[in-house]
C-alpha cells in the first residue's frame, strides 16, 4: 500500500508539517494557526487567526439537547472509556447537525457571483431548503452578527459574505418567512471568502464541537449517573396488536 501526502512527513530529524518543523513552530504559533496550516496549507494572514478563533468560539458549545451532545453523554453512562463516548458524539454530526455549513459553503462557493434572486426562486420552487438559512431557537441568530463584524474590521469580508447577505435578503422577501443567516451559514461564506475549499467546511464544527463534547463527556463521568435510559413515559408503540401463535 503507497501514500501520497501534502500534509507531513516524520524522519529520524522530527516531524514537517507543510514545510514547517514541528519543533520550529512550538512556542510560536497557536493552535488556531495549526488548524489553519493543517486544513489550507499556509498559516493565516493578517487578521484571519483571530476571525478563525471566533469561529471556533461560537462553535464550541450550544446546550446540551443537541444530538452530539446526548449521544457522548449516553455512550460515557452506559460505562465506556472517554474517548469511546467523545467518538460518539462526533459520529452523531451530519447533515441534520453540523453538516449544513459545509452544505452552504458549497453553494456559495459554486454561486457567488451570480444572481441571489434567481438562486432563492429556483430553490423555492423546488422546495429545496437552502443550508445555512433558518434556526430552531432564533430569529436572527446572535453569533452572526459578531463574526461579520470581525471579518469587516479585519478587511476580510468578500464576495462571499455579501452573497450571502443578499441570499438571506431574497430567502425572507420571497418567502415571507424569517430565514435569516444561522451559524453554519455565516461560517460557510467566511471560510470561503477566506479560501478554505468548501470540502473542509464540517470540519470548522468537528474541531471546536469536540471540545464542547468532551466537556460534557467529563461531567456526565464525574455526575454518578449511570446507564442514562429514556422514560418509558416518552416512548409510544404504533406497531400491530400483539399476536398470537
Amino acid at each position: 500500500m503507497k501514500w501520497n501526502t501534502k500534509i507531513s512527513k516524520v524522519t529520524e530529524k522530527g516531524a514537517v508539517v507543510r514545510g514547517y518543523a514541528v519543533s520550529s513552530l512550538i512556542g510560536k504559533i497557536t493552535f488556531t494557526d495549526m488548524i489553519c496550516l493543517l486544513l489550507k496549507g499556509e498559516l493565516p494572514k493578517k487578521g484571519e487567526r483571530e476571525l478563525l478563533d471566533a469561529i471556533f468560539v461560537s462553535s464550541a458549545e450550544h446546550g446540551i439537547q443537541v444530538p452530539s451532545i446526548t449521544a457522548a453523554r449516553i455512550v460515557q453512562s452506559a460505562g465506556n472509556p472517554i474517548n469511546t463516548a467523545v467518538a460518539a458524539g462526533v459520529l452523531s454530526i451530519g447533515d441534520h447537525h453540523g453538516g449544513a455549513g459545509e452544505q452552504a459553503a458549497r453553494l456559495f462557493q459554486e454561486n457567488a457571483g451570480k444572481s441571489a434572486a434567481e438562486l432563492v426562486k429556483q430553490m423555492v420552487s423546488r422546495k429545496e431548503r437552502l443550508p445555512g438559512f433558518g434556526h430552531k431557537h432564533y430569529e436572527q441568530d446572535p453569533r452572526v452578527a459578531p463574526l461579520f463584524t470581525l471579518a469587516e474590521k479585519h478587511k476580510l469580508a468578500g464576495k462571499h459574505i455579501k452573497f450571502a447577505k443578499a441570499v438571506d435578503k431574497e430567502l425572507c422577501a420571497q418567502t415571507k418567512k424569517t430565514l435569516h443567516l444561522n451559524i453554519d451559514g455565516a461560517i460557510a461564506a467566511i471560510i470561503s471568502d477566506l479560501g478554505f475549499p468548501w470540502q473542509a467546511g464540517r470540519a470548522f464544527f468537528i474541531i471546536p464541537r469536540t471540545a464542547g463534547i468532551a466537556a460534557h463527556v467529563i461531567e456526565e463521568r464525574m455526575s454518578g449517573e449511570v446507564y442514562r435510559r429514556e422514560d418509558d413515559s416518552n416512548v409510544s408503540y404504533s406497531g400491530p396488536a400483539e399476536k398470537k401463535l
